[in-house]
């Protein structure tokens, strides 16, 4: 519940920032000079890459949440039980120990999006967020695939 106000603040957040640059590259644009007429451009473009990436983002959290949802209710999430830091995170020496056992997993299955899941969660475990977003994102994409 606590993850879902603060990304409605930090939506809310942005939006106003993406409204008052709309208004300052507007008032900018009306000056007339070159200068002004770039910087109110770039803050016209701006708004809309935003826009596109929060979408975007949102859109994969949706996705994403979805399939764990889809694996948690099959009882197939993994069970790992991994040793936390003192901080509570999840201890990156255990996580790489479990690692080669999810890859070898969805090397053995290439076309199931349960195991490119599972292996975005040993990779998100091992704090490797780069690869644990695109180890997802291939989950979503074999999710949708159709089956033959």
């Amino acid at each position: 519940m606590r993850t879902r106000v603060a990304v409605a603040v930090m939506t809310a957040l942005l939006a106003l920032y993406l409204v008052v640059a709309v208004q300052y590259g507007v008032t900018l644009i009306r000056v007339g000079s070159p200068v002004g007429i770039g910087i109110g451009i770039a803050l016209l473009v701006f708004p809309v890459v935003a826009a596109g990436a929060l979408v975007a983002e949102f859109a994969f959290t949706v996705r994403a949440g979805r399939l764990g949802r889809r694996l948690e209710a099959d009882g197939e999430l993994p069970g790992d039980q991994l040793p936390t830091l003192p901080s509570g995170r999840i201890d990156r020496e255990a996580a790489a120990e479990v690692f080669p056992r999810y890859r070898a997993a969805v090397e053995a299955s290439p076309d199931d999006w349960r195991t490119w899941y599972r292996l975005g969660l040993a990779y998100d475990a091992a704090g490797d967020r780069g690869r644990a977003r695109w180890a997802m994102r291939q989950a979503i994409r074999r999710s949708r695939a159709p089956r033959p």
